[in-house]
């Protein structure tokens, strides 16, 4: 498809090599320091903030002679590996296309961050700079976007630019409509990515590559395939919901909620035209299916016709520029959907008039508003002393809009005309562009005239303010520029429209972008629309009256169909919650067991428990394998199985099940898995503390014996666990039976020594071979740490002060018991260090490490109270998970800067004279194991005392009978 492509090398003198993802490193790094910076800026934050926008866009500025001399079609591609083993790069791809929408995202942004910092000047400041910051991570989002050549790379940016719209719209969070606005944008553009996700890895898989570039270079590849019909769909979908075409229009206007600024960046300029960009990059590939043109020619002119109407009905001012919007990108996909080199023409020109003028009248609507506090139409008139500059400026981008010369709006025009008077769908696509640009002709002649000319009937407040430099500096700003790419078309020709138009049709050809060339066919439309669009101002009151009462619009709108399959889809999901999480844990474990039962009995009876298997095999069993020591043990675990089962008491039931894993930790350690042993030993005791404490604090009921239904369930219990024992039992026998492969063992037994320096393999498989799988492992007992202390918080924080007469939380009183957990503490906390630093080398590590912490703390918490463990504790339990975490991912970056791999551990020697002392990130790592194994033991019993005694310090007198009837009884539930 591409002709040349321009070595980066060429552009040395412009800026430096690899600029390209450096500045894209600089956008996101600004952005996430923003949200750090800008709140404590005040009200100079939007000044400051747009400095980083400011300096993109004169960075990209430096490309522009680039593209407009290069020989061809000049292209930029850079490329920095990300995931090699997957083929995935970070490829950045910058040619005519790309850079006009480069340009838009930071020149316009930079406006935006300015009038949003005056906009939000009477705001809080947290909200000021978060708002601002959403804005500057949105544009390095859109950045990613455009700048993408690798697929994968292009669609986590394209994602990333629909949460951040998410959170832009919804970001009044105390506005019900904001929030339901927000969330259907999500789920209509988040949907649609998912699906064009799908297209995306097929179209990858089909072509045997993920670049951008060499997919349309190459297109009979994917066009040829079996799965193009999907593919096509796929990429449409996505394109359709991003770009609010029909049926997903609606969300658009709804998306009005958001703050003017970004409405103004997101919703006119931006982010919708990206389903416009996609569909322009595909066009090698959608353009070889007739069916996919007459979709896209169809689909734009719905769009079109949709839209004009549902302007000629709304009455906010934001609405009615909202829904233009939607017409005009329905435009861009009908041209991208007509062939030729006209087509390329108008789509290059049309989007940047297109930006300039949309952008500025949602400026000067948003001046409007905030000044006056009104949105609808009717209740505006007679601004124009108040607000002179923003009504100079709305009527420059309102001309524009229209199409009169000599602005760049008009050109535009003339070129979408030319192209679609140039296409095989003439008469249809002119007949509809002339309708609906009539429409949007007296839309820009109602926003011209009405709020600053007109007579307000219905508003009388006071206007808040007039104009501030902040506010007024954006819409000025692109409306004087729309006049001057008009008047001065030769410089959108050469250094603009033209590489992007040329970059769009693949090959370099002449682009004349002028605003006169004679008395044209496309001179005779322009002049009709704007007669028509005229008379549509004139009559617009009685037309937008006649258009309201057109009720059957609001009942069969795509919007309620959306609304009634979103309300569905919420009623299945409350009918399917009552039904299966209905709180009873037995049911949850009875359902989970039952499944996984079913598949073992399945594999066991097709005799398949491997792919490939032919039948099952049992291994052979010979006498000298039945050891005494393993009958005695196994037994244990037996009884204390059955005791578990069948006894009524709960301390009973505890005993056993402590008994059984005591025993399953004997086996490990006869077995020569001593780390498993020791991590089974202290997960029993854990369990054995923490139960207890919850036990002793559970009130008495009746003979404190465990209670059942009127339905005995115990005997389907019985069955279920006894089919589920076997199966599993069967098809454990028969994976023995299977050949055992050491050439994995053989590797770690070989390699642990000489590559991690570490006898202990167990251990240095886990933080060193496999540290990554640790990090999340524990990453995972973070949060679920966190989720239970939020959790177990139940909304009602403890009390801080004890009640008058009530002891303290202590689960088990008794001086002997104060006084020796106070001694097994401090033993606990030595032994657990000592286990922490010998692990790399012998049975320990920072996983039992932190489980011996952990039971020295929930001895202390038993014996002494919660509040007197967490003062030991000095830092709140989150926070050691926090510290934990930190320090096992510092661990890996000293790896990464050395050119390997992230986690991949140094060490160095240290030479102490007498003897050397061997030091690496290792110990780092498994620290922070160590740190977040006790963060998350602890923050799930503290909570779970803290909630069973009601407070942080203070408890019930009824403990006491509680107690009472424990010793002798058990508890009962």
């Amino acid at each position: 498809m591409f002709s040349n492509t321009l070595d980066s090398s060429a552009i040395a003198s412009w800026m430096p090599g690899e600029a390209i993802p450096s500045l894209l490193v600089i956008a996101f790094l600004g952005a996430a320091l923003s949200f750090l910076v800008l709140p404590r800026l005040g009200k100079s934050a939007g000044p400051v903030a747009a400095l980083l926008p400011a300096g993109l866009f004169a960075a990209f500025m430096t490309y522009v002679p680039v593209m407009a001399y290069g020989e061809g079609v000049p292209t930029i591609l850079q490329t920095v590996q990300w995931v090699p083993s997957l083929g995935i790069n970070f490829d950045v791809r910058l040619d005519g296309f790309s850079l006009l929408f480069a340009l838009m995202i930071t020149g316009i942004g930079s406006l935006v961050v300015l009038y949003a910092g005056s906009y939000f000047a009477e705001k809080p400041a947290d909200d000021r700079g978060r708002f601002l910051s959403y804005i500057l991570l949105f544009m390095s989002a859109m950045l990613g976007t455009v700048l993408s050549d690798n697929v994968i790379v292009m669609f986590v940016f394209w994602e990333m630019t629909s949460l951040l719209s998410f959170l832009l719209i919804g970001f009044n969070s105390t506005s019900i409509e904001a929030r339901k606005a927000a969330l259907q944008s999500l789920v209509i553009t988040a949907g649609g990515g998912l699906a064009l996700f799908g297209g995306l890895l097929i179209m990858g898989m089909e072509a045997g590559t993920f670049s951008l570039l060499e997919i349309t270079s190459n297109p009979g590849v994917v066009t040829d395939s079996t799965w193009f019909g999907v593919i096509a769909a796929l990429v449409l979908i996505g394109a359709f919901t991003k770009s609010a075409q029909f049926p997903f229009h609606f969300w658009l206007p709804n998306a009005m909620q958001a703050p003017t600024p970004a409405s103004a960046y997101l919703h006119s300029a931006t982010m919708v035209k990206l389903g416009i960009f996609l569909l322009a990059r595909f066009d090698p590939i959608l353009s070889a299916s007739p069916t996919v043109i007459v979709i896209m020619v169809a689909v734009g002119l719905t769009t079109m016709l949709v839209a004009a109407l549902m302007a000629l009905r709304a009455d906010g001012l934001k609405a009615i520029l909202a829904y233009s919007t939607v017409a005009s990108l329905g435009l861009l996909v009908t041209l991208i959907g007509l062939q030729g080199p006209g087509s390329s023409i108008g789509i290059a020109g049309f989007i940047l008039a297109h930006s300039l003028y949309k952008a500025a009248l949602f400026f000067c609507a948003g001046i409007v508003i905030h000044a006056t506090g009104a949105t609808r139409v009717r209740d505006l008139g007679a601004l124009f002393g108040l607000l002179p500059l923003t009504a100079i400026a709305a009527i420059l981008a309102s001309l524009s809009m229209a199409g009169l010369p000599p602005f760049v709006g008009f050109i535009a025009k003339e070129y979408v005309f030319e192209a679609k008077l140039d296409s095989s769908f003439a008469a249809i696509v002119t007949f509809v562009a002339v309708l609906v640009n009539s429409v949007l002709v007296a839309i820009a002649g109602i926003f011209a005239l009405r709020p600053f000319f007109g007579k307000a009937t219905a508003f009388t407040e006071k206007p808040k303010h007039g104009e501030t430099i902040g506010m007024t500096t954006g819409p000025v700003v692109l409306a004087a520029l729309g006049v001057f790419f008009g008047l001065f078309a030769d410089i959108p020709q050469y250094f603009i429209v033209g590489p992007a138009a040329v970059a769009l049709q693949g090959a370099p050809f002449y682009v004349s972008f002028e605003l006169w060339h004679g008395i044209t066919p496309m001179l005779g439309l322009s002049a009709l629309v704007v007669l028509i669009g005229g008379l549509l101002v004139w009559k617009w009151t009685p037309i937008h009256e006649a258009m309201l009462r057109l009720s059957f619009i609001d009942r069969f709108s795509f919007e309620k169909g959306y609304d009634a399959i979103f309300g569905g889809l919420l009623s299945l999901a409350q009918s399917t919650t009552r039904t299966i999480q209905n709180g009873q844990m037995r049911t949850y474990v009875a359902v989970t067991i039952a499944v996984v039962t079913g598949a073992l009995v399945y594999a066991v009876l097709a005799g398949e428990t491997f792919a490939g298997a032919a039948g099952l095999t049992l291994p052979p069993l010979t006498a000298d394998e039945i050891r005494p020591y393993l009958l005695i043990v196994c037994t244990l675990i037996v009884l204390g199985g059955i005791v578990a089962a069948v006894s009524r008491s709960m301390v009973v039931s505890l005993v056993g099940v402590g008994l059984s894993g005591y025993g399953i930790a004997l086996v490990f350690l006869k077995n020569g898995a001593p780390d498993l042993a020791l991590t089974q030993f202290l997960v029993e005791t854990l369990l054995v503390v923490i139960v207890s404490a919850v036990l002793v604090k559970m009130p008495a009921i009746a003979d404190g014996l465990r209670s059942y239904s009127k339905f005995d369930l115990r005997i389907g219990d019985a069955l279920l666990s006894t089919v589920f024992a076997g199966a599993l039992f069967v098809v454990l026998l028969s994976i023995a039976a299977k050949p055992f492969n050491p050439a994995v063992t053989e590797y770690y037994a070989v390699t642990s020594l000489s590559e991690a320096f570490g006898r202990n393999v167990v251990n240095v498989i886990l933080v060193d071979f496999r540290a990554l799988d640790t990090l999340g492992e524990i990453a995972v007992v973070a949060f679920a740490a966190i989720a239970a202390w939020a959790v177990l918080t139940g909304g009602n924080p403890p009390s801080k002060t004890p009640k008058a007469g009530v002891a303290t939380n202590r689960a088990v009183p008794s001086l002997i018991f104060e006084t020796t957990a106070r001694m097994f503490f401090f033993l606990m906390l030595i032994v657990s260090v000592w286990v922490l630093f010998r692990g790399h080398n012998e049975p320990g590590g920072g996983f039992i490490g932190g489980l011996i912490a952990s039971a020295g703390f929930a001895v202390l918490a038993l014996a002494l109270g919660v509040d007197f463990a967490r003062r030991r504790l000095l830092l709140h339990p989150i926070a050691w998970m926090g510290i934990g975490l930190t320090l096992a991912i510092l661990s890996g970056v000293p790896g990464a800067i050395i050119n390997e791999s992230f986690l991949t551990h140094q060490w160095i020697n240290l030479n102490l004279g007498v003897t050397s002392l061997k030091l690496g990130t290792t110990y780092l790592f498994d620290i922070g194991v160590y740190l977040t194994v006790i963060g998350g033991v602890l923050a799930f019993l503290i909570r779970v005392q803290q909630q069973n005694s009601g407070g942080d310090d203070a408890t019930t007198a009824a403990d006491d009978v509680t107690n009472s009837n424990i010793s002798t009884q058990g508890a009962s539930v």
